[in-house]
């Protein structure tokens, strides 16, 4: 297993120049520069924006910059920002961790929810629940992040204060008249986790439900119920276990959507994480900012489907990675 992680390992470096070379592209490409609205400004002289621009290496062209930037990165060195010139790795260093607060909030909720679910799907095939079932998981699973989002602040918002019920927070992470205490942020994290979980609760639900139906058919199982071992046994003792299994691929595959789904959500609710600091950075045009949020993403979804696979692997003796 070891020489197998190595070789993952030395795979993700040519993965990562592709990714950070596409994105560096398209970013310089995009008409405008940190520096487009000085020169709209009438009282703002030419040649104090070229100066500017001379001063962030911006004159240069990008494939020259993006040489220049991939040798900082060899180095450790996410260069500045070109908004505020603070260091890259500080500013994500700084709002990654309630990134991964609301990722794996949203993933330790759409686990709980969804095992159960499809579980209870399968063992009751063709009954009413697991048809309800079905055709929820493929609602929630076609249904766009930010139109999932916007319903959930009419309901548990804006309704939920009509009706008198206590409404939860809309944006933010903390409230400052609730003090920023733990109740508070977790009123805070409900609705953006409920937001980026319940698509892949449809998701999973389903994929669980199918790997359990498949399971229930398999000759060990049967010869499990002809040996007389008891009802919950034979579900969760045998045939759970083995369609959990290849749940673990599924998820190391969905965490890529869990990573970009966040950074839609942390706009919606004023979340201050990574992926709300990416669309500000964009919109600046601050492109080393974009950068290092780009490989840091990059990163965790490598990384994330590495442990994935190697999970599989321990789950099941029967694989073998070297």
């Amino acid at each position: 297993m070891a020489r197998y992680i190595f070789r993952r390992l030395l795979l993700m470096i040519p993965l990562l120049l592709g990714v950070t070379f596409l994105t560096f592209a398209i970013v310089n490409l995009i008409p405008g520069s940190p520096v487009t609205n000085l020169r709209a400004n009438p009282k703002f002289r030419p040649e104090d924006a070229a100066r500017i621009e001379r001063q962030l290496g911006l004159d240069k062209p990008w494939p020259e910059r993006y040489a220049r930037w991939l040798g900082d990165l060899a180095r450790g060195d996410l260069g500045l920002s070109l908004h505020n010139q603070t260091p890259v790795r500080d500013r994500i260093a700084g709002v990654l961790p309630n990134t991964l607060l609301l990722t794996t909030s949203s993933l330790l909720l759409a686990l709980v929810v969804a095992v159960p679910l499809g579980v209870y799907a399968a063992v009751h095939h063709r009954s009413l629940f697991d048809q309800l079932a079905t055709i929820g998981a493929v609602a929630a699973f076609a249904m766009p992040t930010f139109f999932l989002a916007l319903l959930l602040v009419i309901l548990f918002s804006l309704k939920f204060k009509e009706w008198g019920l206590p409404a939860l927070p809309v944006g933010g992470m903390t409230d400052a008249r609730g003090g920023g205490g733990f109740f508070d942020r977790v009123e805070h994290l409900i609705l953006p986790a409920l937001s980026l979980g319940i698509l892949q609760i449809g998701a999973w639900s389903a994929y669980i439900r199918s790997s359990m139906l498949e399971t229930l058919a398999q000759d060990f199982v049967r010869t499990a119920r002809a040996k007389g071992l008891a009802r919950p046994r034979v579900i969760y003792g045998h045939a759970f276990r083995n369609a959990f299994i290849s749940l673990i691929t599924v998820i190391g595959l969905s965490l890529p959507g869990l990573f970009s789904g966040a950074v839609i959500i942390e706009s919606i609710f004023a979340w201050n994480g990574v992926g709300r600091l990416t669309i500000e950075a964009v919109d600046r045009r601050d492109y080393t900012l974009v950068m290092g949020t780009t490989v840091m993403f990059a990163l965790l979804t490598m990384f994330a489907n590495l442990f994935a696979d190697v999970m599989y692997a321990v789950l099941d003796p029967r694989i073998r990675l070297d």
